[in-house]
């Protein structure tokens, strides 16, 4: 079956950085385009990046710009989120997805306080 299992979640001080990891097994991870998406407390859910099949196409929402950076290792099925500059408003729990719209996951919390 499909398994999504994301680390590397924290508590850290604004202008911080975290590493995201999503461990994917149970489909064909080096066929399958990666999200991350997050919701923060009391929200909806917010996309915030895609990643092509082989990384060569990626994509950030206008608020992690500049900030944040995905990738993959498709021979460790592994996906990732390097997040640069924290913000207090960047505090969610982030999901790794195959489909932008769908949570298939447990996720990791980011909260991001002084």
């Amino acid at each position: 079956q499909v398994q999504l299992v994301e680390s590397g979640g924290g508590l850290v001080q604004p202008g911080g950085s975290l590493r995201l990891s999503c461990a994917a097994s149970g489909f064909t991870f080096s066929r399958t385009w990666m999200h991350w998406v997050r919701r923060a407390p009391g929200k909806g859910l917010e996309w915030v990046s895609t990643i092509s099949t082989t990384g060569g196409i990626t994509s950030l929402a206008d608020f992690v710009e500049g900030r944040f950076t995905i990738s993959r290792d498709n021979a460790k099925n592994t996906l990732y989120l390097q997040m640069n500059s924290l913000k207090p408003e960047d505090t969610a729990l982030y999901y790794c997805a195959r489909d932008r719209r769908v949570v298939e996951s447990q996720g990791t919390q980011v909260t991001v306080s002084s």
